[in-house]
């Protein structure tokens, strides 16, 4: 039984000073390099998004934070941020890669955002994560990265849902809105919170 070690978009444009940048973003940055080496396999997701994604309020001539409907789903809208092969899509330097076995890459359709590094957010399409996994054996997922109550919380309710046992290391995430709420939201559903000690 092979477990692994899910890294959520460590990305430029998620750090402090970036596009869409999370308090604190930076610092989980050496508590993940700490990590690095101790699963079977380790993968990353990135989100990458076309320009003029449907997230961006400037696609709709909105503000930042406004939340629209977009084909029955709720779109929170986000400054332009993680557009593909930008600099603000690039993974940090400072995150050690020699040890990331496959990059899975979200968001990719113009007209559906994907929380998930599992699924867009209709569920309809899915990034071949799962197919990685299931391939070689994985049954335990580990999650770190950014942020807590988005693409982390949707990507361990995701794993879940699919039958993986979930283990959040809460310390080498962070949040934008609200880190309590999304921990207690992945524990009810089942995931195991736990601090990368």
């Amino acid at each position: 039984m092979a477990e692994a070690l899910l890294i959520v978009d460590l990305q430029y444009d998620f750090m402090p000073g970036g596009a869409l940048g999370v308090k604190g973003g930076d610092e989980i940055i050496p508590v993940i390099n700490k990590l690095m080496g101790k699963f079977d396999y380790t993968v990353a997701s990135q989100d990458w998004h076309p320009k003029g994604h449907i997230s961006f309020a400037s696609t709709h001539g909105k503000k930042v934070g406004e939340i629209i409907e977009v084909d029955g789903i709720e779109q929170e809208l986000w400054p332009i941020h993680c557009v593909e092969h930008t600099h603000g899509a690039a993974l940090v330097k400072e995150l050690k890669k020699d040890s990331i076995d496959r990059y899975f890459y979200k968001g990719t359709d113009l007209n559906i955002d994907s929380y998930s590094a599992f699924f867009d957010n209709d569920k309809e399409h899915e990034t071949e994560l799962d197919h990685f996994l299931r391939e070689k054996g994985v049954t335990k997922l580990y999650i770190a990265g950014l942020t807590t109550d988005f693409c982390v919380k949707f990507s361990a309710l995701d794993a879940l849902d699919l039958g993986y046992e979930v283990v959040v290391i809460k310390d080498a995430c962070r949040a934008v809105h609200d880190e309590k709420g999304a921990l207690e939201e992945m524990k009810q559903a089942g995931a195991q919170i736990i601090t990368s000690r």
